[in-house]
């Protein structure tokens, strides 16, 4: 050990670091670094992205690291230093809060929302425990008597959890679902089951990835995913799903959950839930509903026979960071059966939980999740409830979803964009066919439609997405910025049309 330790200089570089002046004056800082960021994005000033390779990203995030860091600990150099890295942070960065953003399911958070996360940050409420984040804590637990009720559950009938995202969202849910179904499985695991005699999980057709990829992870076998047949409109077919879970049950293989989705991510279509409850019921089968995307349309008058029926699942996935426009993750596990809220871990750690006060059970986040510490996700969600109350989450899902329709509309006078669907929410999936390619192969119109969403995302026009509806490639826009107009949307099919004349001209 040295002799003088710590060294002052070692002191005086804590001291600073944890500083709540310096803190102030870069705060300050941030909040007009990010105020004007997100003024010049909602005018669509500059690209949506700037695009750059990831190697070139990585290089000159490494440089900051390597050879930029701050040459002096003065705090004035510091906080311009400081002012550097937010600026370069936000410019290489995606910009959700432009308009011209339509792509992933992935919103522009209400901007208070952020500041309100902020605080689980800045004063780290972890909560395995409820002791070690009381407030964060209690906040998760109204939200989610909030959504529970929104359902049209009641109070105190109902349980959830808060957990970072949907894919750990539908992986506790379903493991709930396996440890219900197929007792003694989490202590005794899987028994060796003769292969025609496995377990199996039935889903949706279209269901997310997360689904099959929880499957595999909580040993049943991604084999063991039956999927259940589709309608015209891409909905599970209940008419199917009865004859798929019938067949099941004469082969007597054990059924751990049908996975239904509102919505499904290729088109967002809503599966009727009311006829899957019923044939769920009829034969005994957990009902699991990935509502990650669509749970909020449960907010608005006007969208909320979309999720009819969804107050009948066992287990429902919902996440605020999507169509409730909070930062990420924020995702909700919601049982309808209060007496599930423990069954997906059985463990004991006394280190943790404290035997003396066995009534915190119910808010000790450790008991429900599969993370230990756990950021404070509800706070941002909380905080907008709180001062603008739920009808602005009506308002969000109410003026996507009609900028969804009106697109649509706009698809359907142009002639040479193609619709692929009618849309149910904020999703539309579509095609650019010019005259060049009007008899052209599917295979070839489906290939013309992932290198132009590619040069339209590189050149910083726009951001859309891409996906392949069975087989076909086809471009895809998830509505998510309520500040998106008609305008928007032309210069999006006009940006659309001159890069497509581009690809043609180079063939």
């Amino acid at each position: 050990m040295p002799s003088e330790f710590p060294s002052p200089e070692t002191r005086k570089r804590i001291q600073q670091a944890f500083d709540p002046d310096l803190l102030r004056v870069a705060g300050h800082r941030l909040i007009d670094e990010v105020s004007i960021h997100l003024k010049k994005a909602q005018q669509t000033e500059g690209k949506v992205l700037e695009w750059c390779s990831p190697e070139h990203n990585k290089s000159d995030a490494a440089s900051w690291v390597n050879e930029r860091i701050c040459p002096s600990n003065d705090p004035e150099a510091l906080i311009k230093h400081f002012t550097e890295l937010i600026k370069t942070a936000m410019n290489r960065g995606i910009n959700l809060h432009d308009p011209r953003y339509i792509g992933h399911q992935v919103p522009p958070p209400v901007p208070l929302a952020g500041l309100m996360d902020s605080l689980g940050s800045l004063t780290n409420q972890v909560m395995a425990i409820y002791e070690m984040g009381p407030w964060a804590t209690s906040v998760e637990s109204v939200m989610i008597d909030k959504l529970g009720m929104a359902l049209g559950w009641k109070k105190d009938t109902f349980s959830g959890l808060v957990t970072h995202g949907g894919s750990l969202a539908n992986l506790t849910g379903l493991l709930t679902a396996r440890n219900v179904m197929l007792k003694d499985s989490w202590k005794a695991g899987l028994p060796h089951y003769n292969p025609d005699k496995s377990p199996v999980v039935v889903t949706h057709q279209d269901a997310h990835y997360s689904t099959s990829r929880s499957v595999g992870i909580l040993g049943i076998g991604t084999s063991q995913v039956v999927k259940v047949g589709l309608d015209s409109k891409r909905h599970m077919d209940p008419n199917q799903l009865e004859t798929v879970l019938a067949r099941l049950r004469k082969n007597g293989r054990p059924i751990v959950a049908v996975c239904a989705c509102s919505c499904a991510t290729p088109i967002g279509a809503f599966d009727p839930l009311p006829e899957i409850a019923e044939v769920c019921r009829r034969h005994d089968v957990w009902l699991h509903v990935d509502a990650a995307h669509g749970g909020a349309a449960v907010m608005s008058p006007r969208y909320r026979h979309l999720v009819s029926g969804l107050d009948r699942a066992d287990s429902i996935v919902w996440d605020a960071h999507k169509m409730m426009h909070v930062p990420a993750l924020c995702a909700f596990v919601l049982y309808r059966n209060r007496e599930h809220r423990f069954e997906a871990f059985q463990q004991d750690a006394p280190y943790l939980f404290d035997p003396t006060a066995p009534g915190q059970a119910d808010y000790d986040a450790g008991m429900k999740t599969i993370e230990c510490t756990k950021r404070a996700a509800g706070f941002g969600l909380w905080g907008i409830w709180s001062l603008w109350g739920s009808q602005l989450f009506a308002d969000l899902v109410e003026m996507t979803f009609d900028l969804a329709s009106g697109f649509y509309e706009q698809l359907m006078e142009a002639e040479d964009f193609q619709p692929l669907h009618k849309p149910e929410c904020n999703i539309v999936v579509f095609q650019y066919i010019p005259k060049e390619l009007e008899d052209s192969p599917l295979e070839e119109i489906g290939e013309f439609q992932l290198n132009l969403r590619r040069r339209i995302v590189e050149s910083g026009q726009f951001y859309i997405v891409s996906t392949r509806l069975d087989g076909i490639g086809a471009l895809r826009v998830a509505i998510m910025n309520p500040l998106t107009t008609k305008d928007h949307f032309n210069a999006l099919l006009e940006g659309i049309r001159v890069e497509g004349k581009r690809i043609i001209n180079m063939i």
